[in-house]
């Protein structure tokens, strides 16, 4: 079995402080092969890994992989550690239904030197913006934070403003950076809701409301000093539970998340698939409940039904007067009757949107996420019966995993 990686996402080298930062592009840590960028994103991934194992997860020759961990190791991007180590007998999740084979050596009981990845090398900085608040944090090469998390609130949401205020972000942690006895970061990476291209133009924005296309991390770029990427903000979550927390060796896996939208991307073989349409929010108007309330487009039942927002309105209707979405959050922790029927029937309306994305991609797992996840977690049982309302009785489970919706988690995957 082999897995492909977003080698560009591993590309997160040297800064060069004498060239333009606004006239580079993300730079890279090394120059080699495609295929040794791979080897170096698997150790990243499953490591630390011994090479035996490395060699059959990559379909590669001991002589092939020697030679290419070699020359990584020149390059100062992997690190060799001793198998008395205690951190060579950490076991990170294998691709699923990969299964190592034993070689000689291991046989005869031989300790083998596992490989990892020089984690304080090169240091990031990820920044998630939502609407009027960002939050920043610094962060090495296995997505350690660094320092503290750093949250900033504005107004101006214009681009040349926008830019300002997020260099301020910049500047504290570049302080955690130093405090840390690090080098300085390499890049910036900053994560958004919207559409973007080449990892720096926004074209929709619709949180930011944004008017046109926005080179937004030249803009970045020139006002920090550091190379800067923009990314959508839930490809970034994939990539980073793809690399480092739920979905690890999850050939393919979907994420749902819950908020000011509904958000849905699916990933394969290690990364987000590729399609340009997809960050235009184009499967939130799928019908989940015939006899739902209506969206803003006008469609009746559709899964805009599970934005903070439509929440929000369905309660106040409930209930006879204005109430926010954080005040439907309280009073169904509490037990108010009619927050109670509105959050059995939102759980339910979010299992039949699982049961559709689940047979359709058929992903091994589904992982819900967002600012408004943990709604969720109170009535799980509502989103199984909405599951098997639209699933076969002889169907596969779906593996439905709620994660621990940190606003820091998004901002690390922006890095």
């Amino acid at each position: 079995m082999r897995l492909t990686s977003n080698v560009s996402r591993f590309s997160v080298g040297s800064f060069q402080p004498e060239e333009d930062a606004s006239e580079q592009p993300l730079p890279s840590w090394f120059s080699a092969s495609s295929y040794t960028h791979q080897v170096a994103a698997d150790i990243l991934q499953y490591g630390p890994i011994a090479r035996t194992t490395l060699a059959q997860l990559l379909g590669l020759s001991q002589g092939a992989l020697s030679r290419i961990t070699s020359d990584l190791l020149h390059y100062g991007v992997i690190e060799e550690l001793d198998p008395e180590d205690p951190d060579a007998s950490i076991q990170k999740p294998l691709p699923l239904g990969f299964i190592p084979k034993e070689s000689g050596g291991e046989r005869r009981g031989r300790p083998q030197t596992a490989l990892r990845i020089r984690k304080n090398e090169r240091t990031f900085i990820g920044i998630n913006v939502r609407g009027n608040s960002a939050l920043a944090t610094a962060l090495n090469v296995a997505c350690e934070e660094l320092g503290e998390v750093h949250i900033v609130d504005f107004e101006d949401q214009s681009p040349r403003q926008l830019c300002k205020t997020l260099t301020t972000l910049v500047n504290e942690c570049l302080e955690d950076i130093r405090n840390a006895g690090l080098s300085k970061p390499v890049a910036v990476g900053i994560s958004i809701g919207g559409h973007i291209i080449n990892d720096s133009t926004v074209t929709f924005a619709p949180f930011l409301h944004w008017d046109g296309s926005v080179n937004l991390a030249s803009m970045m770029s020139e006002e920090c000093g550091i190379p800067t990427g923009i990314f959508n903000d839930l490809d970034s979550l994939l990539h980073y539970e793809c690399w480092f927390e739920a979905g690890v060796g999850i050939p393919r896996f979907a994420v749902v998340t819950m908020g000011a939208g509904l958000g849905y991307s699916l990933a394969q073989n290690g990364q987000p698939i590729d399609y340009g349409d997809k960050s235009y929010g184009l499967i939130a108007h799928t019908l989940v409940d015939p006899e739902g309330p209506r969206c803003y487009q006008g469609h009746k039942g559709c899964a805009e039904c599970l934005t903070n927002d439509s929440i929000a309105e369905q309660y106040s209707q409930n209930l006879g007067r204005t109430t926010s979405f954080d005040d439907f959050a309280h009073d169904a922790r509490h037990g108010v009757p009619q927050a109670t029927q509105l959050l059995n029937r939102t759980c339910f309306r979010l299992g039949v949107f699982i049961a559709t994305v689940a047979n359709i991609a058929m992903p091994q797992k589904i992982l819900v996420a967002g600012e408004s996840s943990f709604i969720v977690r109170m009535n799980t049982e509502s989103i199984r019966k909405g599951i098997e309302s639209y699933r076969h009785s002889q169907a596969a489970p779906v593996s439905l995993e709620i994660l621990d919706d940190t606003w820091d988690r998004w901002a690390s995957a922006a890095a």
